[in-house]
């Protein structure tokens, strides 16, 4: 008797989440079941767009480890002049591209690289930049060690790691704001330099 090929595992159904201010307010999107992967949740980015507020109209950001895209395509609803996604998982960085193009978003563009190699390969200074990677590396001393050279003039970079983690900021670098909230560290360093 014959032996039946294997059962493919059935595809993951889609996440959401929802953009919670701005011109797409109230708009859900659908984002990859990627391992790792835990957006930023409402309340929080609640908070941290409301530390930002000021700062984004007009605002280059770079959302590194972007995932689900919560954070660029925030900051694109509250009036960011534009937002480079970077996202190494091939399946998030397709449905990101789906979502801007939903959105109609053209000043949002999706690079599908690590952040290390994005970093290595860019010339661009930005005022905002989003680092969130997966909480399960230890990513975030070397991606803000590596940032220097695209931080705009009085740039912002938020930061969210696991509660306990310490993070130490290169020089020039000052906590503007910090909230603990549930098993997440929030913080918004302020570049002095």
């Amino acid at each position: 008797m014959p032996r039946r090929p294997p059962r493919r595992p059935a595809p993951q159904p889609l996440s959401q989440l929802r953009i919670i201010g701005g011109r797409w307010r109230g708009r859900k999107l659908q984002f990859a079941p990627v391992e790792g992967l835990r957006p930023t949740g409402d309340r929080l980015r609640e908070t941290l767009f409301n530390w930002l507020q000021f700062h984004l109209p007009g605002a280059r950001c770079l959302d590194l480890f972007a995932g689900s895209g919560a954070l660029g395509l925030e900051a694109l609803s509250r009036g960011a002049a534009e937002v480079d996604f970077v996202e190494l998982n091939r399946s998030a960085v397709q449905i990101l591209k789906e979502q801007l193009s939903a959105l109609r978003a053209q000043n949002g563009r999706v690079h599908h690289t690590s952040a290390s190699d994005f970093l290595a390969q860019t010339g661009t200074r930005y005022n905002i930049v989003f680092v969130d990677p997966p909480f399960g590396g230890d990513l975030w001393r070397e991606t803000l060690a590596a940032l220097g050279p695209h931080l705009a003039e009085s740039a912002l970079v938020y930061v969210e790691t696991p509660r306990d983690k310490a993070v130490l900021p290169p020089g020039g670098w000052r906590i503007a704001k910090e909230k603990r909230a549930g098993q997440v560290c929030m913080r918004l360093f302020s570049i002095i330099e």
